[in-house]
């Protein structure tokens, strides 16, 4: 004796209609709120190198705020219009200052677990304006940051990178 399974061709069609609208809707989520730029520089290398591919959420920020320790994408006019990937260390109304490479935050050292080349340079102290962010390069060696071009306005934020996806030998979280 033969039992109607369970699924019957109504239960796959409506699979069916609810994969295609996962799938639609997520595909919307990567069109309009997705971008992956592909990585040209060592300004945050080790941690991202010249030519991966990073996942940069560009709804992140209109949903929730910039903290320090995000990594940023942003636009930038000088020297060119491009792209860029930093850091954020200093938020608004933050005085930062560096020391020798060490940045000190309202006077206190900033903890970097995340620099693994230093340089010595120095700077004056500076508060960081409303709506605006003072960012850094992970490869201090080798960034052009707020210490050469001063800080970000929020305006110029595109979103915050959050994974890197090529190659697959470095995919994961940033």
């Amino acid at each position: 004796m033969l039992t109607q399974s369970p699924w019957g061709l109504s239960h796959v069609k409506t699979a069916a209609s609810v994969a295609a609208q996962i799938l639609l809707l997520a595909l919307i989520g990567i069109a309009f709120f997705v971008r992956t730029p592909q990585v040209s520089g060592l300004s945050m290398a080790p941690h991202i190198d010249s030519g991966e591919v990073v996942v940069i959420n560009t709804a992140a920020y209109r949903i929730g705020s910039v903290r320090r320790g995000d990594i940023i994408a942003f636009t930038h006019d000088n020297p060119t219009p491009t792209v860029y990937l930093k850091r954020v260390v200093g938020l608004p109304g933050d005085r930062v200052e560096i020391r020798r490479g060490t940045v000190f935050i309202n006077g206190d050292p900033l903890v970097e677990p995340y620099v693994e080349y230093r340089d010595d340079r120095s700077t004056a102290p500076i508060t960081v304006p409303p709506k605006s962010y003072y960012v850094l390069g992970d490869n201090r060696a080798n960034s052009d940051d707020s210490r050469d071009w001063g800080v970000v306005p929020a305006n110029e934020i595109i979103g915050k990178a959050v994974i890197a996806i090529w190659p697959l030998t470095h995919l994961g979280l940033l």
